[in-house]
């Protein structure tokens, strides 16, 4: 029968960062997943931490698995389409597609738009694609950080969800999804042109009304309070 002992306090100690270490890891995985993923839950001690409010959302399960199906195949479209030509990013949210990015010419522009609006489920298409050059890795970084501080911003506020937003950034112009009321849209729109670094702000949002909203949030959820 083997006995076993506990660590000596020089064990523990080297112990410690190594489990901070691996629960930072898992955050940041986490983080880098929920953007595709919907959301995702840390167990930290038998505790969930981080998990999406799924009540913010506000689409449908079938929904959320149709935009993200609408966004794997249009990638694929857009490869057959132009090729490596040029930049374009394809966002679904609620089965209404943005694109974003550049490429060279007006045709690859208008094959992009005519390869995506094809695809099933595809309701409605915003095509922002710039005609030029593309954007540098510094450019792109900027973008993610203006991203960041939009969404930090709406965390921050306290009369709006911030998880009922989809923040797109591209060349320093903000674009705004979600389905929102127009209070919300109006807020949402105001708080985001505060942020340092914004161009311009895009509202691509599905207008509900404040009834529809009552439907979409759980009866036990926490509400927003109205400015």
């Amino acid at each position: 029968m083997t006995s076993r002992t506990s660590p000596s306090p020089a064990q523990a100690a080297t112990r410690a960062p190594r489990t901070l270490r691996r629960v930072a890891l898992a955050a940041l995985a986490c983080i880098s997943l929920s953007g595709a993923l919907g959301g995702c839950a840390l167990l930290i001690g038998g505790a969930a931490v981080g998990s999406a409010l799924v009540y913010s959302d506000r689409r449908t399960s079938g929904a959320q698995l149709e935009d993200q199906g609408i966004e794997l195949k249009g990638a694929a479209r857009v490869k057959e389409a132009i090729g490596e030509r040029g930049r374009v990013s394809l966002t679904s949210f609620n089965r209404t597609v943005l694109l974003t990015g550049e490429v060279p010419t007006e045709a690859d522009k208008a094959a992009v738009e005519a390869a995506v609006s094809k695809l099933e489920n595809v309701r409605s298409l915003l095509n922002e694609l710039a005609i030029g050059p593309t954007t540098s890795l510094v450019d792109r970084s900027n973008d993610a950080l203006i991203t960041s501080k939009v969404k930090a911003s709406y965390v921050d506020a306290r009369d709006i969800f911030a998880n009922a937003y989809k923040v797109v950034t591209d060349r320093g112009i903000v674009y705004l999804m979600g389905r929102v009321t127009e209070r919300e849209a109006d807020r949402g729109v105001a708080i985001a042109r505060g942020v340092s670094g914004v161009v311009k702000v895009v509202k691509a949002f599905e207008i509900i009304t404040e009834a529809e909203l009552a439907q979409t949030v759980p009866k036990n959820a926490p509400t927003a309070p109205a400015p």
